[in-house]
């Protein structure tokens, strides 16, 4: 049976709707949060409807920020997307996600990223997997001792340090690929809190300026099934990371297990014993752009690459993404231009999101059937959009 499908944002009126639609799919407590059916900055609540005005569907923009080498460019990260299970199949989430790309395209998104609970709709919609978001067990136990450096301080943390703990990330985060920029109206109420938004905050200064932290949830018990769940632990130094291991290792009696989310290669990992971590879960993460031009560039380039490269993209849900186009990339900065001839190299919008999160190279995605080259043509040369790196998420939405 068709439907015929309308898609807008969502009145406050309708929020209870969309939220009892996002309890049955996921499975929430039977009362929503305050937040859940208030009208919130920071975010666009979409939904989809029949010809009687029956909500059919609902997903979520959220207007965050991801950095990329250095350069922090507007997102439309998607949460919440649920549909009811009577119009499953029937192309209710491929009109909601092609209405939330336009708007976002509208309010000047340059890319998109989302944790799906199943890919294929998202891969039919334009997205890939671009990364996996790893949460690790670490046994406590296992943790180093170090003698603590007597140029640093320990500290607890309180509210007011927050500003600096956001300040000490950003630090961190700038420079990588993908990672929020943990602005905007969705966390600034966080920085500002009257109380921590975690049980503890523990600082790590020298002479009084902040060069580590670690931020943790205490859980129940202290037993051997007891665990300490960390949000962040994060720092610039040697010494700041072995000092924080030191007090992660601190909780060895009461708490043996330690939760966390690793920053790949940075001064704490070069520390841990990696050869114990086991892994507790895996959330993987894809990406796609809402605006080709904004989404190259915006962003961050390696200084030491430069070349050019002519591919005809296709893009069936943001038809301002489909063409032709020249990616030229120099001095730390890259550009495209639409061109008029015609291009030995096809890419998908899912080959695309796949090689400018650096989560694959030009080859794999010839051979996954997301780039086709006429005979004769190396589609290597589209690796000069995967330069950079890959990209790593740490916050679920």
């Amino acid at each position: 049976m068709a439907t015929t499908l309308h898609v807008r944002e969502l009145t406050v009126d309708e929020l209870t709707d969309a939220w009892n639609l996002g309890r049955h799919a996921f499975g929430f407590d039977p009362q929503p949060a305050p937040q859940a059916t208030a009208v919130l900055p920071g975010l666009t609540r979409y939904g989809a409807f029949d010809h009687t005005g029956r909500l059919l569907g609902k997903a979520v923009d959220l207007h965050h920020e991801q950095w990329w080498s250095g350069r922090a460019l507007p997102a439309a990260d998607v949460g919440g997307v649920a549909v009811a299970p009577e119009a499953r199949g029937r192309g209710v989430a491929r009109a909601l996600l092609t209405g939330l790309l336009r708007g976002a395209h509208e309010r000047g998104a340059a890319i998109s990223a989302l944790f799906p609970t199943v890919t294929a709709p998202y891969r039919a919609c334009g997205w890939d997997v671009a990364g996996v978001m790893r949460t690790v067990n670490l046994p406590t136990a296992a943790l180093p001792r170090h003698r603590p450096a007597p140029h640093l301080t320990v500290r607890a943390g309180t509210p007011g340090d927050l500003p600096a703990v956001v300040a000490l990330y950003e630090r961190l985060a700038r420079d990588r690929r993908g990672l929020l920029t943990r602005r905007g109206d969705l966390f600034d109420p966080r920085t500002t809190a009257d109380t921590l938004p975690f049980d503890g905050l523990t600082l790590v200064e020298d002479h009084g300026h902040l060069v580590g932290y670690v931020s943790w949830d205490r859980g129940r018990g202290y037993r051997a099934d007891a665990i300490l769940t960390v949000h962040d632990v994060l720092a610039t130094t040697a010494d700041a990371a072995r000092e924080l291991i030191g007090v992660l290792a601190s909780w060895h009696s009461v708490t043996p297990t330690l939760r966390l989310r690793l920053l790949d290669g940075d001064a704490l990992t070069a520390h841990l014993p990696l050869e114990a971590v086991r892994e507790h879960e895996q959330d993987p993460w894809m990406h796609r752009p809402v605006d080709v031009t904004r989404a190259v560039a915006a962003r961050g380039w390696p200084a030491h690459v430069r070349g050019s490269v002519d591919f005809t993209l296709t893009d069936d849900l943001a038809d301002w993404n489909t063409g032709t186009w020249r990616l030229a990339v120099a001095d730390g900065d890259a550009q495209l231009t639409r061109v008029t001839a015609d291009a030995d190299l096809h890419l998908s919008v899912r080959g695309f999101a796949l090689l400018y999160s650096g989560a694959s190279t030009a080859r794999s995605v010839a051979d996954a059937g997301l780039l086709r080259a006429t005979t004769g043509t190396d589609p290597r040369a589209l690796d000069l959009l995967a330069a950079g790196g890959p990209a790593q998420l740490l916050d679920y939405f």
